[in-house]
């Protein structure tokens, strides 16, 4: 009888530890999908925490080279929410150091590889596809460099084009005075 109860009492506790250790907290699994800007293929959803945090990726691609599309990196990638849901939706900034974790992972990688292919598939069809890996620290990033501002990119003095403005008035009423005038005579 003794031995029966110390048997009970061990095969509880079995089943007690099997169901601790099944019910352990795991870790959060990440949950990587596109989540469309303005187009598609322009945005990555990387659902990085359990409640549904995570970042939202900005795709860009490189096409100075016209024979050429390559990956564009802005590791300043917005904060998602929802990422569990129906609606995800993102706003604001996440911290780069987030965006330098995640762009380590092979799962983000595989995944922003055919994004940023399939986007370049869509804006130069006819450009040959280069693969670059994103920044993965701080001193990796450079910025971007963009074209100097031409004279005619620049906007004009407002007292200035009020002031050619007022002379093409004056001078479309002048006209229009002297053509009346001269068809009353």
């Amino acid at each position: 009888m003794l031995r029966r109860a110390q048997a009970g009492r061990i095969s509880v506790i079995t089943v007690v530890l099997v169901l601790a250790a099944c019910s352990a907290a795991q870790e959060p699994s990440w949950k990587v999908f596109p989540l469309q800007r303005r187009m598609p293929h322009d945005g990555l959803a990387v659902v990085s925490q359990p409640d549904g945090y995570g970042l939202h990726l900005f795709l860009e691609t490189n096409t100075d080279d016209a024979a050429e599309c390559a990956p564009r990196w802005f590791p300043d990638a917005a904060r998602l929410f929802n990422g569990n849901g129906s609606a995800p939706f993102s706003a604001g900034l996440a911290p780069r150091e987030e965006f330098f974790a995640v762009v380590r992972r092979s799962d983000v990688l595989q995944a922003l590889q055919a994004q940023l292919k399939a986007l370049c598939q869509q804006r130069a069809p006819q450009a040959r596809w280069r693969w670059t890996p994103p920044p993965t620290d701080a001193s990796e990033l450079m910025p971007v460099q963009l074209p100097a501002y031409e004279q005619r990119d620049l906007l004009s003095d407002p007292a200035e084009e009020k002031r050619l403005e007022n002379q093409l008035l004056d001078e479309a009423q002048k006209r229009s005075q002297t053509t009346g005038s001269a068809s009353r005579q």
